[in-house]
C-alpha cells in the first residue's frame, strides 16, 4: 500500500511542472503584446519568435505530462 502511496505522490510532484509552463506561456505572450505594441511593423517577424518560444515552452509541458503519467502507470 505503500509503494500506491508513492506513486500518487509522485505523480502530483511531476505536475508542478505544468504550473512554471503555464507562467512561461503567459510571459511568451505578454512580452509578445508589449513588443507589437511598441513596433506594430515587425509582426509577423514577432509573431513568429512567439509561436517557437510557444512551441517550447507546450513542449517542457508535455515532458512534465509524460513524467506524471510513466511515475503513475
Amino acid at each position: 500500500i505503500l509503494l500506491i502511496v508513492a506513486k500518487k505522490v509522485g505523480g502530483g510532484l511531476a505536475t508542478i511542472g505544468l504550473a512554471g509552463a503555464g507562467v512561461g506561456i503567459g510571459i511568451v505572450f505578454g512580452a509578445f503584446l508589449i513588443a507589437y505594441s511598441r513596433n506594430s511593423q515587425l509582426r509577423n517577424e514577432l509573431f513568429s519568435y512567439t509561436l517557437l518560444g510557444f512551441a517550447l515552452t507546450e513542449a517542457i509541458a508535455l515532458f512534465a505530462l509524460m513524467m506524471a503519467f510513466l511515475i503513475l502507470f
